[in-house]
């Protein structure tokens, strides 16, 4: 009997040992809890979606060049300040604006901050803080996203200067040998442990795992990969002890490849984003804010009323954190033209407005174009 006795105990032992080492320690209070989740619904709150201006120095050249504007520090911020000086109507659709590190710090010319024009409009202020994709060794081409030596600390910089939600992008692209394990595996974990150091500072992690639309595979492709990545992703913030409740998801719709011979409707588009979100993302997380991954401006705004009007239950806010579709048409009608500025603004509020309503699931398409509405905005390869 004592024999039993104690190989009984001893067995306990192990048990608790094994409880012990599988215990997350908690590393928020309840008051850093709800200053996350707090955050993340005003962002996401009914109507109100992203603007992405968060384009790199390398990336605005791209747009400025396409309207024959130079690139130049003077031109990024004043076209910035045109979109966040557009008049009160943006305030019912802009919950949250993802600035770069310079525009940050860069001033309206009144000298008021970014970032403080910003708050005072109630737009809550994010920050690009990855630093681009780099290769993965040992896969065909794939890639990974560089940044996390120093986040803590510019982090902990970044809420001191306004900054209250965060932005990381991963890229994985369909071909028939991609996306590989390893690749799915690894940016999985960067994301996390990126969530991890944002919500350990106060500030709102938007994870976001794009795949691109180069290709061209099917919708069933798509959602099948789209499953694979985002149940890897939400693995692997459960293991690194995310708060759900204090996180945003950004990303892509389920579509077809740029290439794919065969045209989806929206309705379509909408069963199987939904779909796979359905079977992926946890009903903790308060929203999800889609990327348009090259559609046009009114492409993306279809899809995403259709998203939202789909019969099947959906626990999140749908939205969108578009940079192109939102500002296609509010570039190519500035055209780097000072007189041009009110023109830009109407055209950015327009989309603005437009999204808003798909948000909510429900926007009436006028027929009314903008300046680049229906224009293609793919690029391949996208890369910030």
């Amino acid at each position: 009997m004592l024999v039993l006795l104690s190989s009984a105990c001893s067995k306990l032992t192990v048990f608790q040992q094994r409880v012990k080492m599988s215990h997350a320690y908690p590393f928020l209070t309840p008051e850093q809890k709800k200053e996350l989740s707090d955050i993340a619904h005003k962002i996401v709150a009914s109507g109100k979606g992203i603007l992405a201006a968060d384009e790199s120095t390398g990336s605005i050249a791209k747009r400025f060049q396409g309207i024959n504007v130079e690139n130049t520090e003077e031109n990024r911020r004043f076209y910035r300040q045109l979109l966040f000086t557009a008049d009160d109507r943006v305030k019912a659709c802009i919950g949250g604006a993802i600035l770069f590190h310079e525009t940050l710090y860069q001033k309206d010319d009144s000298g008021k901050v970014f970032s403080q024009l910003l708050r005072e409009k109630d737009i809550v202020v994010g920050i690009k803080v990855d630093k681009g994709v780099v290769p993965l060794a040992g896969t065909n081409g794939e890639t990974t996203t560089q940044g996390l030596d120093g986040l803590n600390e510019r982090c902990a910089q970044y809420k001191k200067d306004g900054a209250d939600f965060a932005k990381w992008r991963c890229v994985l692209k369909i071909t028939p040998t991609t996306p590989s394990n390893l690749a799915i595996m690894e940016n999985a974990n960067v994301l996390a442990r990126y969530a991890s150091i944002c919500q350990s500072h106060g500030i709102v992690p938007i994870v976001e795992p794009e795949i691109l639309p180069d290709g061209d595979h099917d919708l069933k492709r798509c959602q099948y990969i789209t499953e694979k990545v985002l149940a890897a992703v939400y693995k692997a913030l459960s293991d690194h002890h995310i708060y759900l409740e204090g996180t945003l998801l950004k990303p892509n719709m389920v579509t077809a490849g740029h290439s794919c011979s065969h045209k989806y409707a929206p309705q379509e588009i909408a069963m199987a984003t939904v779909t796979a979100l359905r079977r992926t993302v946890p009903p903790a997380v308060p929203g999800i804010t889609f990327l348009s991954g090259g559609q046009s401006e009114e492409e993306a705004t279809l899809n995403l009323n259709a998203i939202n009007q789909c019969p099947l239950h959906k626990p999140w806010a749908l939205t969108f954190s578009f940079g192109r579709a939102l500002q296609a048409s509010a570039l190519k009608a500035w055209s780097g033209k000072k007189e041009n500025a009110k023109a830009c603004q109407e055209e950015y509020i327009k989309r603005a407005m437009n999204n808003s309503q798909a948000a909510l699931g429900k926007y009436v398409s006028t027929g009314e174009k903008g300046a680049a509405a229906g224009e293609s905005l793919f690029v391949a390869n996208h890369a910030y």
